[in-house]
């Protein structure tokens, strides 16, 4: 097996290492904290799923840098050299409301560049797993969607805008439902962008800065499924961009112009 491969294989055991451990104590009576605001929480879960995910890794690439949500773990990703990128529990706010739409995440880039993903749901039975030529939902190869239509489209607004910016999260529900056929929101970024690789939904769009470990593994499975990922002013999206629009590529443009259309908002007030 190659190095390569043996991170794909190491992503995904440690997703699916650190779910298990997750699912222990979803939907019991476990103690919710709050970070930086009311709807920003935290569990133990989240804690002992990520020390079990770092546990995986450390099995095979010892040594190597974790980036990761929790804990004293770096919290951007290294320009040089392999690094692992940890949410042990993607959708907190709905694991401890006992909604199914979390998972968690595990992807490894080497120079900043992402080569395998793993995106676990145990509750939903789905796992996402990308390496340097395709995504594959539950073993099945997929790709993004084939409509060309916009009209026809499903846009998710992800990343959750702070309570001083809801006027921005109005701007982009308007947006997506005076331009495209539907609108989601699926409180689980990294959902989101799996369900763009797969085909499920068309686009995924936010103005504001995600972090790492809620972005880089979905991205990458956009990416090996044939979609696009750019920032606002339609470059490459990298993990420090302040804006993310992801698509199925037969209409980026206009999943673009809806992401630009939600700062606006925030200019005019």
């Amino acid at each position: 097996m190659s190095r390569s491969a043996d991170r794909v294989e190491t992503a995904e055991r440690a997703a699916r290492a650190g779910a298990a451990v997750a699912c222990e104590s979803f939907r019991s009576d476990i103690e919710v904290e709050t970070k930086t605001g009311k709807t920003d929480v935290v569990t133990q879960a989240d804690r002992d799923a990520q020390s079990r995910v770092v546990d995986v890794i450390e099995e095979t690439f010892p040594g190597e840098p974790i980036v990761g949500e929790e804990g004293d773990e770096l919290k951007s990703v290294p320009d040089e050299g392999p690094a692992w990128i940890v949410d042990p529990i993607d959708g907190t706010a709905n694991f401890v409301r006992g909604l199914r739409t979390w998972g968690t995440s595990v992807a490894a880039v080497v120079d900043g560049e992402s080569v395998a993903a793993a995106n676990v749901f145990p509750a939903l039975e789905d796992a996402y797993v990308a390496g340097t030529d395709e995504t594959r939902l539950n073993g099945t190869p997929v790709r993004v969607s084939d409509r060309r239509d916009p009209e026809t489209f499903t846009v998710v607004p992800t990343t959750w805008w702070p309570r001083d910016r809801r006027s921005e999260y109005a701007a982009a529900f308007r947006g997506i439902v005076e331009t495209f056929g539907d609108a989601r929101r699926f409180g689980c970024s990294q959902a989101s962008l799996s369900m763009v690789a797969s085909g499920q939904v068309e686009g995924v769009v936010s103005n504001r800065r995600a972090h790492p470990w809620d972005t880089v593994a979905g991205v990458h499975m956009i990416r090996r499924a044939g979609g696009t990922v750019t920032d606002l002013d339609g470059e490459p999206w990298t993990p420090t961009d302040g804006g993310l629009v992801a698509s199925n590529d037969t209409a980026h443009e206009t999943v673009l112009t809806a992401a630009r259309a939600i700062g606006r908002a925030r200019s005019a007030e």
